[in-house]
């Protein structure tokens, strides 16, 4: 006798779960110290130039189950660190990002993407130097975990898009340097 009222009452809850399961979005703040926003240019066509900036802020709302997502991401730009102090002090200046007329930049979206269950792509705008243009993020390693530290969940994972700088105003030693900036961005968030 006690083992059908067990297996009804499991099979209720069962049901109530399948039934009143509604989509929840979840509000993540962006880790700054598992986070890094990089770019990647070659050099003459003969190396590749490679930076990161070191101070970023964000939020994500994601609902898994809705598959439905909204991104922030707030970069200072007078944090470009190459490893090389006159070569940050020339990328914050007037030829590239002019850090003191525009110290940030932002990535903004509301449409994410799913091949299936796996999150793909994040499609929004990047606004630099004023301006504003779509970019599209192709994400890979998307993943949500429990963190054991913070005993929270957190969601992360690589996402990447090129990008034509001339589009922001970008144009310094055009075209003997390419165009075309390589965008890398590292990002986990924890569940707030």
């Amino acid at each position: 006798m006690k083992r059908i009222p067990t297996i009804l009452g499991a099979a209720a809850l069962a049901l109530a779960a399948s039934s009143g399961a509604r989509a929840e979005p979840v509000t993540y703040a962006i880790d700054p110290t598992h986070t890094f926003v990089t770019f990647e240019s070659l050099h003459f066509g003969t190396s590749t130039n490679r930076g990161r900036f070191d101070k970023k802020q964000g939020t994500v709302v994601f609902d898994r189950a809705a598959k439905t997502g909204k991104v922030e991401l707030t970069i200072e730009t007078g944090s470009v660190n190459t490893g090389v102090a006159p070569f940050n002090q020339h990328l914050t200046g007037k030829d590239f990002f002019r850090s003191d007329e525009f110290p940030t930049a932002t990535f903004k979206s509301d449409d994410f993407q799913f091949d299936g269950d796996k999150l793909s792509e994040v499609a929004g705008t990047l606004t630099l130097l004023g301006k504003t243009h779509p970019v599209v993020l192709k994400a890979s390693h998307f993943n949500c975990y429990q963190n054991p530290m913070l005993k929270r969940e957190v969601c992360g994972g690589d996402f990447e898009t090129t990008i034509q700088r001339s589009q922001w105003g970008i144009t310094y030693a055009l075209p003997v340097q390419p165009d075309d900036i390589r965008l890398l961005v590292q990002v986990e968030a924890v569940r707030q």
